[in-house]
């Protein structure tokens, strides 16, 4: 069997478990000690024949991590690791940012049980973990303000 062979069967045994991004087959072929010519001429032939397709991993991640609560900021970034372009991955989390904040939303509900922050302490700690799932700050104040949660300082 020659090497474009093998190539080709490690690429389609990656790709038959999941979508993964042109970055990420050449990363795991070049640990298998594939050279990195070979490897392209297969992506590129993989590509045309729509074995990978970024559009599809991206909006397929992105449906994935948002129903596990996480926001745009942190997908992108996610998506931006896995070697895809931001431009590639601001054109797909093109949802209104209403549709966000509901997000938003629905993840503060679930882990703080809709209980409001009394006091600066309690608040800053609710922001801060939407944050960390990805929200921006707009998206959290607005899930705050929604209810008069915000109080003025």
């Amino acid at each position: 069997m020659d090497n474009l062979t093998l190539i080709r069967r490690a690429a389609l045994a990656l790709l038959a478990r999941r979508d993964y991004s042109q970055h990420e087959v050449l990363q795991k072929l070049k640990t298998k000690g594939f050279s990195s010519d070979d490897i392209h001429l297969i992506i590129n032939h993989l590509l045309q024949a729509g074995l990978i397709n970024e559009q599809r991993l991206i909006d397929n991640y992105l449906h994935f991590r948002r129903a596990k609560g996480y926001g745009p900021q942190r997908i992108c970034m996610e998506l931006q690791a896995r070697g895809l372009t931001e431009e590639m991955i601001a054109e797909r989390l093109q949802i209104t940012d209403n549709a966000w904040f509901t997000e938003a939303q629905k993840v503060w509900q679930k882990q703080f049980k809709g209980r409001l922050p009394t006091d600066y302490p309690t608040r800053a700690k609710q922001m801060r973990f939407l944050q960390y799932r990805g929200f921006t700050r707009e998206q959290i104040e607005q899930v705050f303000r929604d209810k008069g949660r915000l109080s003025d300082d």
